[in-house]
C-alpha cells in the first residue's frame, strides 16, 4: 500500500470522530491555507537549499553541509508526534529508510519540536535516520513552509489535549507544511513535494526515482 493510500484511510476513520464544529474549523483553516500561495512561494527544484546546523534527537549537532559532503540529502519536514498523519509518513521512510542509503544518500526528518519532544518521534516510529529540532521553524521559514495556525484552529487542537506550547516552545503555534527534498551534493534541489494538505505526503517510491536520476 502506498503511503497516500494509508493516510487516506486513516483520514476517512478518524474525519468520522471529529465533531462537526471543530470539523468546520479544520476544514476552514486548510482551505485558506490552500490560498494562502504558500506553496508557490517555497523552496522548488532549482533552487539552493538553505543550510543549517540543527540539535538531533539523538543528541549533537547535524549540518546539511556535512550531510552533503557524503552525498544528497532527503529532507523531510513534519509537523511534531502528535500528528498521527506524520507518525505514518515517517514509518513510510523508515520502511524505506535502506533503500535511500543504498543509493548513497542520506535521510533527515525536521520538525519544530523540542529536542526530547524529537526524541519521542524517533523512539515511537523506530526511526533509524536523524530527527532534528528546528524550535520557531527557523529553518522552515528559510524554505518557504513555516505558518501560523489560526485562534480557532490553535483552540481545536488544545481541546484534542494537543499542547503545543510543551512540545515546540518558542512560537507553539508556528508549523511547517509537510515538505520533502532531495537535494544534490551541491546543495541544489533536485526534486521537492510540497503541499499545504497534511493528510497528503511524499511518496517514498518518488523520492526513490528522484534519487536514481541523480545518476
Amino acid at each position: 500500500m502506498s503511503v497516500n493510500a494509508e493516510l487516506r484511510a486513516f483520514y476517512d476513520l478518524r474525519r468520522q470522530q471529529i465533531p462537526e464544529p471543530a470539523r468546520a474549523v479544520m476544514e476552514r483553516a486548510a482551505r485558506e491555507l490552500a490560498g494562502s500561495g504558500l506553496v508557490g512561494r517555497a523552496l522548488a527544484v532549482g533552487d539552493r537549499a538553505p543550510g543549517f546546523a540543527l540539535r538531533a534527537a539523538a543528541g549533537g549537532t547535524v549540518e546539511l553541509a556535512e550531510l552533503l559532503a557524503d552525498g544528497p540529502v532527503v529532507l523531510t519536514f513534519y509537523r511534531g508526534a502528535w500528528c498521527p498523519y506524520c507518525n505514518i509518513a515517517l514509518r513510510s521512510l523508515q520502511q524505506h529508510h535502506a533503500a535511500v542509503l543504498a543509493r548513497g544518500a542520506r535521510l533527515v526528518a525536521v520538525s519544530p519540536q523540542l529536542p526530547d519532544e524529537s526524541l519521542t518521534s524517533a523512539e515511537k516510529n523506530e526511526l533509524a535516520f536523524p530527527v532534528l529540532s528546528d524550535p520557531g521553524c527557523a529553518v522552515a521559514e528559510q524554505y518557504g513552509l513555516a505558518f501560523d495556525l489560526p485562534d480557532d484552529l490553535a483552540a481545536v487542537y488544545a481541546a484534542a489535549g494537543i499542547d503545543l506550547e510543551r512540545s515546540n516552545g518558542a512560537r507553539p503555534r508556528t508549523l511547517p507544511v509537510p515538505a520533502t527534498y532531495v537535494i544534490d551534493r551541491s546543495g541544489t534541489v533536485r526534486w521537492a513535494f510540497v503541499d499545504t494538505d497534511h493528510t497528503v505526503r511524499a511518496e517514498p517510491a518518488d523520492v526513490l526515482a528522484a534519487l536514481d536520476r541523480l545518476g
